[in-house]
């Protein structure tokens, strides 16, 4: 499949092949580089609907700025930050007017044909060798305070002006360790200001299809964060679906003008381990000094770790390891063994 970042043009037409062949009638975009290439090309897929927002509204949401912007209009809490547009902005500007720690993040996450990841700094002088190392191509980026506490997830499902489905989890473990994809996730509560919040913000973008609003809890204050918004299909998307809300059920069915009666309830107090990117998680934590990972200060003890890393409780699910279909773990281990081969 070609590249749809570097070859937008024949991966549009290698999905259109797809869909002739199989006479398929809708598509969904499940990563920001095929949104980027398949939104608003329902035209040239062969008349198959497409199960998301305009691209328009999904370049808006990804500009984290922006969204940020557009979140504290509706009220919910973002953190602190500051934005450098060019290399050259890094002399003279005060690169201390924020709190450290602070993370380093692109404005937007995909960009020329790259995708980009955070970084963190814990002072000035750190800063700085970072902003240096950091390629010309990456800006603008935003110099961020690092909200320090547990992670939470907010997901909607909204299609024409409603909210079809609602969910939440909380982030147990991340990978990489200073935060990232979840790899040991629980589901909570969905809270019924985030939720409103999540709502209103959804609606200054005209969104249609799902989303996750990415949120850290001040570990000191209590105040839920906005970190940023993904348009899309989210990595722990298996709890969902194990804990009642089957979004890619739901947004295919509302794509296709099939709208539920009502947003469907949910079990609380699942968990759901990603087993590879669990064992990447305590790898780096034992091969690694909190330092070198940019731990926050709450990370918990090596000690601790290894006791939870092997404490099985009932109530947890395996994301891709199923008895009526154990071939998904099979590959995912085939393909984390091949990866460390190569290092």
């Amino acid at each position: 499949m070609p590249d749809p970042l570097l070859a937008p043009d024949d991966f549009a037409a290698a999905v259109r092949d797809i869909v002739r062949r199989h006479d398929a009638r809708e598509i969904i975009p499940v990563t920001e580089p095929a949104c980027l290439g398949l939104l608003d090309s329902a035209t040239e897929l062969a008349g198959a609907v497409i199960a998301g927002p305009t691209l328009e509204a999904f370049r808006a949401i990804s500009d984290k700025e922006h969204m940020l912007a557009v979140a504290r209009g509706v009220g919910l809490a973002t953190p602190a930050q500051f934005r450098l547009e060019h290399p050259a902005d890094v002399v003279g500007a005060s690169l201390d007017a924020i709190p450290f720690p602070v993370v380093l993040k692109p404005t937007r996450s995909v960009r020329g044909g790259r995708i980009y990841s955070v970084s963190y700094a814990t002072s000035v002088d750190e800063l700085r060798a970072t902003l240096r190392a950091t390629p010309d191509s990456a800006f603008p980026l935003l110099i961020q305070q690092r909200v320090v506490g547990p992670g939470t997830g907010i997901f909607l499902l909204r299609w024409d002006r409603r909210i079809l489905a609602t969910f939440a989890h909380r982030r147990l473990r991340e990978s990489p360790p200073s935060g990232g994809a979840s790899v040991y996730s629980e589901s909570i509560e969905a809270e019924p200001a985030l939720v409103a919040g999540g709502t209103h913000l959804l609606e200054r973008f005209d969104w249609r299809g799902v989303a996750m609003l990415e949120m850290k809890r001040d570990m000191h204050s209590g105040v839920a964060y906005v970190m940023e918004v993904n348009g899309r299909f989210w990595g722990s998307l298996q709890l969902a679906i194990d804990a009642g809300v089957d979004f890619p059920v739901l947004l295919a069915d509302a794509a296709l003008g099939r709208v539920p009666p009502g947003p469907p309830g949910y079990r609380r107090g699942m968990r759901l381990r990603w087993w590879w990117g669990d064992v990447n998680h305590l790898l780096a934590r034992l091969r690694h000094s909190p330092a070198r990972l940019a731990l926050p200060p709450n990370a918990p003890s090596r000690a601790s770790l290894v006791r939870e890393f092997f404490t099985i409780r009932r109530a947890d699910r395996n994301e891709t390891f199923r008895l009526d279909d154990p071939r998904p773990f099979l590959v995912d281990g085939r393909e984390w063994l091949a990866a460390h081969r190569r290092r």
